[in-house]
């Protein structure tokens, strides 16, 4: 085997490898011979077929599988010679001329081939032990618990009827009928009768439900909206349309008592543990933002000590995912960059960033794991796929059979819980140093982010 490496720039080589044609052609006849026991020719008995009348019956295909072992041997000795870790598959380019491929095929000439690859560069890890990581922690008050019990007695409130000739307001509830248009034709779906619609909850197409404001019962209204581009329906999309509605009733939300009886309502045994039970909640709620905020943190000091440059490849690839996103959710929207207060090109720009921010630290996270052993067990993603199936009630069994005979899927649940494990082990070597905040501050940074997304 003759090997010249033709290109060495950065994390990018390319080989240019031959084989003798004669090497081929022993590792073709140990094939040959190995099938004598192993097929059945008429006129033939089992295992006294001749080699010779072997090589003329399966002689090419021999050869074929010969030449692809060969191949897969050597890129494998040459790669772990050179130590090298592969970022994504080699490029093989074989000879295409049908000449040369009836020459190679035949035993008559050496297998020529180019392999490109591109390589993980080596990444030397830091020191954990010398991370400072602040851990916010906000403690569930009294106030918080009050707010939550009322945004549950909220969506369980009654309405009453507001009476004769009242009009709806924002917080009401308006029965309605209504024949929906679109150029004068009524489209399916776009009829409906008893609908009941809360002024206010934002759950109609946008401008539907502030045009039932001062209605009364028995009043009909021609609303006039428009379908937003990223509606569901592609028919609709996009669509104006008018809806004859008439509101057959007007209701106003009743105060609740928030006391035992309404624990009751909810099943439980009183409102001393209806405040148990929401304390619990928030305060899991609290724990999962804070490990958000640790793991988020940690995600940046990893990204501060660990700069290399990433392989190419995998950037482009976790770009174009990226902005293929992006780009569908602006189309569906139908929002421009302009919007956005930016310009495709600068947007690209920092998409990329982020596309090598997110190859490099998914590096850096699967060195740590490999060089200290980190695995994922098939317990692990077992608790996991069940947890998916309990979060869909009535279909568990469909999202178990997906996911068991889906490697792909299950390797989408196992990647998660693979980073978590890392960035456990990081933690405990880091030097974490708890910071009491208040919810506000606890939830401030994911709010600010959504708020730039």
């Amino acid at each position: 085997m003759q090997v010249t490496e033709t290109l060495s720039e950065g994390l990018k080589h390319e080989f240019k490898i031959s084989v003798p044609a004669s090497d081929l052609d022993a590792k073709a006849g140990a094939k040959l011979v190995d099938l004598k026991d192993k097929v059945r020719i008429n006129g033939f008995r089992p295992g006294k077929v001749p080699v010779a009348h072997l090589k003329k019956v399966y002689g090419r295909s021999v050869m074929a599988e010969t030449i692809d072992q060969t191949i897969r041997d050597t890129n494998t000795q040459l790669f772990s010679e050179r130590g090298f870790r592969l970022a994504t598959e080699p490029k093989i380019t074989m000879p295409t001329e049908q000449k040369d491929v009836e020459e190679l095929l035949s035993g008559k000439t050496d297998l020529t081939y180019t392999v490109a690859i591109e390589v993980v560069p080596a990444i030397a890890l830091a020191d954990f032990k010398t991370f400072q990581v602040e851990k916010p922690v906000a403690d569930v008050t009294d106030t918080d618990v009050d707010e939550a019990i009322k945004r549950i007695a909220d969506t369980n409130r009654t309405f009453a009827d507001k009476g004769e000739g009242a009009k709806a307001a924002s917080g009401d509830r308006v029965t309605i009928n209504f024949t929906g248009r679109i150029n004068g034709e009524v489209f399916e779906g776009g009829t409906g009768e008893g609908i009941q619609v809360l002024i206010g909850s934002n759950t109609f197409i946008p401008g539907f439900e502030e045009q039932l404001i001062d209605i009364g019962a028995g009043e009909m209204r021609t609303l006039k909206v428009s379908f937003p581009k990223n509606y569901m329906n592609d028919k609709l999309a996009g669509q104006p349309a008018e809806f004859e509605t008439t509101a057959t009733l007007i209701e106003a939300p009743q105060d609740l008592a928030i006391d035992d009886e309404f624990a009751k309502s909810l099943g439980l045994e009183s409102l001393d543990k209806l405040k148990e039970a929401a304390r619990e909640r928030l305060s899991a709620e609290f724990a999962t933002a804070t490990r958000q905020r640790v793991k988020r943190a940690l995600l940046d000091r990893l990204d501060e000590a660990h700069r290399f440059e990433a392989p190419p490849s995998l950037i482009d690839e976790e770009f174009n995912l990226m902005w293929n996103s992006v780009k569908a959710e602006m189309d569906s929207a139908g929002k421009t960059f302009a919007d956005e207060d930016t310009t495709e090109d600068k947007a690209k720009e920092e998409y990329r960033k982020i596309a090598d921010r997110r190859v490099r630290l998914g590096l850096v996270l699967s060195e740590i794991g490999e060089k200290n052993k980190i695995t994922v067990t098939d317990d692990e993603v077992g608790r996991a796929v069940i947890e998916r199936a309990r979060s869909m009630p009535g279909r568990e069994k469909e999202v178990w059979d997906y996911y068991r005979n889906n490697a792909q899927a299950l390797a989408q649940l196992r990647a998660p819980i693979y980073e978590d494990k890392v960035v456990d082990f990081i933690l405990e070597l880091a030097n974490v140093t708890e910071k009491k905040v208040s919810r506000e501050d606890l939830y401030k940074d994911d709010d600010a982010e959504k708020t730039a997304a």
